[in-house]
């Protein structure tokens, strides 16, 4: 570990304040877009990991999500009411479920594409700026939870 600065203590100069607060403002910008689809912000998430692998367990959609499963299963169950995935039980384990996007949570997909240029318009700042901060912030959340697994 790198000596300790000694750092300001207000709330504006705040690491966690200034992650907070814009994590904030961010869903609110994805709000009116998830709206038209009629999806929440987590939904909308969820849905990102199975557009991307489909016929996942509910533990692997919540590893992946960074959440605990008993988060994720409520959201699903309203995926699953709204007709854009199904929900079934392990064969070989049923104690394992396994998530199935529908032929709805498929069509799903291409309504949703717009949603990550709005974002960028919103954003006002470069593509390249926008990934350069994404990787930080990934890297920042690896270098926390390293620190958390210890």
């Amino acid at each position: 570990m790198t000596q300790r600065p000694t750092l300001p203590f207000t709330l504006d100069e705040q690491l966690c304040f200034a992650l907070y607060s814009t994590s904030l403002a961010m869903t609110k910008v994805y709000k009116p877009l998830l709206d038209k689809l009629g999806l929440t912000y987590p939904q909308y998430l969820a849905m990102l990991v199975l557009w991307e692998s489909d016929d996942l367990t509910v533990k692997d959609i919540a590893g992946r999500l960074n959440l605990d499963s008993a988060t994720v299963t409520p959201l699903l169950k309203r995926l699953e009411a709204q007709g854009y995935i199904e929900r079934m039980r392990g064969t070989e384990d049923e104690r394992l479920v396994y998530i199935r996007l529908t032929r709805s949570g498929t069509t799903l997909k291409r309504s949703a594409r717009e949603v990550p240029a709005e974002l960028f318009c919103a954003a006002q700042r470069t593509p390249d700026f926008l990934m350069r901060l994404r990787d930080d912030l990934t890297a920042l959340r690896g270098t926390l939870h390293e620190y958390l697994d210890k």
